[in-house]
């Protein structure tokens, strides 16, 4: 069966937002006019979120539910539900109501004029102003610095895709965020537009500034994997060129000192600040050789271009090439 849309939702302990979620998105996507299904992926939940859904799937032919064993996180729950969508388009949304369904059709309107993805902006946020808004504007600012992509909102969980873009992208860690930073490396088009954004009415946030540290960390990753993952030794060799190059710098110093004026420089705390420098550039040159070769066994290995092709377009001249008149 053909589907238009996969709305993917992940989702933790919502019990009490669910029902009217489901009914929201049904009356949206009911007079939408495109055949579509509900993935929710419940990621472990402790509360009766599980069989609010199950009950829900047996009566709407358009829910699909997915259960993990425990709650491995938002950027696998995203992941799994991607991976099952069978609609052209993929829309991700969270399950709490802060999200507005009725933004949907406008966002898959926006993709249709282009576009490979489309990001929410929820400029007028209905969260704390302190542990979620600032730590939010910040992330963003940052990611959008480091990547290039300039977007408002990259916390924002609606977004909308095309279905062979998304499902091409790796997603581990808390990449769901930085999906349109990653998408780059494509070569794919992205835009955002404002989204209503809605004061969650009950149940809790699973979000807060503890996330902060490690969303850093996968920024620093994806910073690497944006710029350095085909070529790593770029990264490692130009470092410790650089490292090495001021312990020559040092130790050649010394040397001379040694020469023109007759002094020792074996006892000399500098000395071995030198050498220090210089072994270490040794490695770094080192390691970024080894990655290299296993980015190179990796790509070769798994058959992974180095490219991604948008499209093809060719004319059909295989009778009139003189292979096919012999």
């Amino acid at each position: 069966m053909r589907i238009d849309i996969s709305i993917v939702i992940p989702l933790y302990d919502e019990e009490q937002n669910l029902s009217q979620l489901h009914q929201e998105l049904t009356q949206v996507l009911s007079g939408y006019g495109r055949t579509y299904e509900l993935i929710f992926i419940d990621d472990g939940s402790l509360d009766g979120s599980f069989e609010i859904l199950a009950n829900i799937q047996l009566t709407d032919p358009h829910v699909r539910l997915i259960r993990f064993r425990k709650n491995f996180g938002q950027t696998a729950a995203f992941a799994a539900g991607v991976a099952h969508a069978r609609g052209e388009i993929v829309v991700t949304s969270d399950a709490d109501l802060q999200n507005d369904p009725h933004d949907i059709p406008a966002m898959v309107a926006r993709l249709e004029e282009g576009f490979d993805i489309v990001c929410g902006w929820r400029r007028d946020r209905k969260d704390s102003w302190l542990t979620r808004y600032v730590p939010s504007v910040l992330a963003s600012w940052l990611i959008s610095c480091l990547s290039g992509v300039r977007l408002h909102d990259y916390g924002c969980s609606l977004k909308a895709f095309r279905a062979e873009v998304v499902k091409s992208l790796p997603l581990y860690g808390e990449m769901h965020r930085f999906i349109p930073a990653i998408a780059t490396e494509m070569g794919v088009s992205v835009t955002e537009m404002i989204v209503n954004h809605r004061l969650r009415r009950t149940g809790q946030s699973k979000y807060g500034l503890s996330r902060t540290l490690r969303v850093i960390l996968d920024l620093i990753t994806v910073k690497f994997l944006l710029k350095y993952s085909s070529r790593p030794f770029q990264l490692f060799g130009l470092f410790g060129l650089a490292v090495g190059g001021a312990g020559t710098v040092v130790i050649g110093w010394l040397l001379l000192m040694n020469l023109l004026e007759q002094q020792s420089i074996i006892n000399r705390p500098i000395f071995f600040f030198g050498l220090l420098l210089l072994f270490t550039g040794v490695q770094l040159v080192t390691i970024g050789l080894l990655a290299e070769l296993q980015t190179r066994r990796y790509f070769e290995s798994q058959g992974k271009p180095a490219y991604f092709i948008r499209e093809i377009r060719e004319s059909d001249s295989t009778s009139d090439s003189p292979a096919a008149n012999q």
